[in-house]
């Protein structure tokens, strides 16, 4: 009775061993790898690029005004001013919303000199406070500096140009990605005489919408006015973005 009620249990046991790939049949180990093996002599593994150039449509300006005196307070007092004025022209000249308008910097920091005879010594302090500005009308941005200069600011740093949505043009490089992966693995797929088959895995890196920054060169207010005023290029901008695939190949 004993015999016949252990054999069973063996059976089960042995079932257990290569079910869970046990230590008892080495064999069970070797099944796997063989089998990863064989899917990955199955697939191919491409990169593929996507990218365009389009014109911007927005303009990302700052404009600041310095204001240097000999008390913290006569600097700021000075600097505020002046902002306002500056302030004033931008919404009600150039008609910019409040959205679109804000503070950039606003900071008063001490001025000092040295010499080996007297030390540091305090000369003054220097205000500044910085607007930041959306514009999207870029054909006048160099018209709109150069007024901003004359009502005060002493202070435009780069001026930087890129698309406000970004969404439709990322969509497009996508697309451009996928077809230069496809181009890719087939030519892999017909050079190796297999066939393509479907994407397995797609993974997207990148995705960047680059800026164009310019230079504006501030006008000296003591020389003449001039007729012209200055001009700024916005350039183009570039979208790209990378897709890397694994396909199968048939």
């Amino acid at each position: 009775m004993m015999r016949k009620w252990l054999k069973p249990v063996g059976v089960v046991m042995i079932t257990g061993a290569l079910l869970l790939g046990g230590p008892v049949f080495g064999g069970v180990f070797q099944a796997t790898p063989a089998y990863a093996d064989e899917v990955q002599k199955n697939v191919i593994n491409v990169v593929g690029n996507g990218e365009m150039t389009v014109k911007p449509d927005v303009a990302y300006l700052s404009i600041g005004v310095e204001t240097q005196a000999k008390t913290a307070k006569e600097a700021q007092s000075a600097n505020a001013a002046k902002v306002a004025q500056v302030n004033k022209l931008l919404k009600e000249t150039w008609k910019i919303d409040s959205k679109d308008l804000k503070t950039g910097q606003f900071y008063v920091q001490p001025n000092y000199t040295y010499n080996e005879k007297d030390g540091q010594k305090l000369t003054g302090y220097t205000a500044t406070h910085t607007l930041s500005v959306t514009y999207r009308d870029l054909e006048k941005v160099g018209a709109l500096l150069d007024a901003a200069t004359e009502a005060g600011a002493n202070r435009i740093d780069n001026i930087h140009f890129s698309v406000e949505n970004s969404d439709q043009y990322l969509a497009e490089a996508i697309q451009k990605a996928m077809n230069n992966a496809n181009m890719k693995a087939n030519a892999i797929a017909k050079a190796a005489n297999r066939q393509l088959g479907a994407a397995l895995n797609i993974t997207q890196s990148g995705g960047n919408v680059s800026m164009y920054a310019q230079n504006y060169v501030m006008k000296d207010m003591a020389m003449p006015a001039s007729d012209a005023g200055t001009s700024v290029e916005p350039g183009e901008i570039t979208v790209s973005t990378s897709l890397s695939i694994t396909y199968e190949m048939k």
